[in-house]
């Protein structure tokens, strides 16, 4: 079995001079930063939990993360299964699921992939690409509950 470690540096920015000396004292702003990588994440809260719309917050980037790990494993199927896909796009919907004592959880992730192929004869094994990349996706393995997706394919 491989073994893959990753680090990455998270930054807590919104200490506004009082630190967290109460629950509207500070600013959830954050960055997350990579050893080599060009760009930083700006991230915060949702504004239901005092963050700034304006930047990702970590319920986005777990949608994005699913999102991407299953677009990566399906080109890649499509690839070796003489799948032309010339156009990919996903928007993906999550539901959490927040509890009373302030903890929570996502319920449901659905992913909506959107596929431009070069050949209407390529739609039905696009269907069964996308099961199997569901099945071999990292992060999707990795929750505890199932990953939905309906997908959209067409000939262009």
């Amino acid at each position: 079995m491989k073994k893959h470690d990753y680090q990455i540096t998270l930054e807590w920015t919104g200490n506004k001079g009082s630190g967290t000396f109460d629950y509207r004292s500070y600013s959830r702003d954050h960055l997350t930063k990579a050893k080599g990588k060009s760009a930083e994440i700006l991230g915060s809260s949702d504004p239901n939990f005092r963050g700034d719309n304006s930047r990702y917050n970590p319920e986005e980037l777990f949608l994005s993360s699913l999102s991407s790990c299953h677009m990566l494993w399906f080109l890649h199927l499509c690839s070796v299964n003489d799948v032309i896909v010339l156009e990919y796009s996903d928007n993906p919907k999550g539901t959490m699921v927040e509890n009373e004592d302030g903890s929570g959880q996502f319920s449901k992730v659905v992913l909506y992939p959107d596929v431009k192929v070069s050949k209407a004869s390529m739609i039905e094994k696009v269907n069964e690409l996308h099961h199997k990349a569901n099945k071999m996706c990292f992060i999707a393995n990795s929750c505890n509950f199932e990953i939905e997706h309906v997908s959209k394919c067409q000939e262009i």
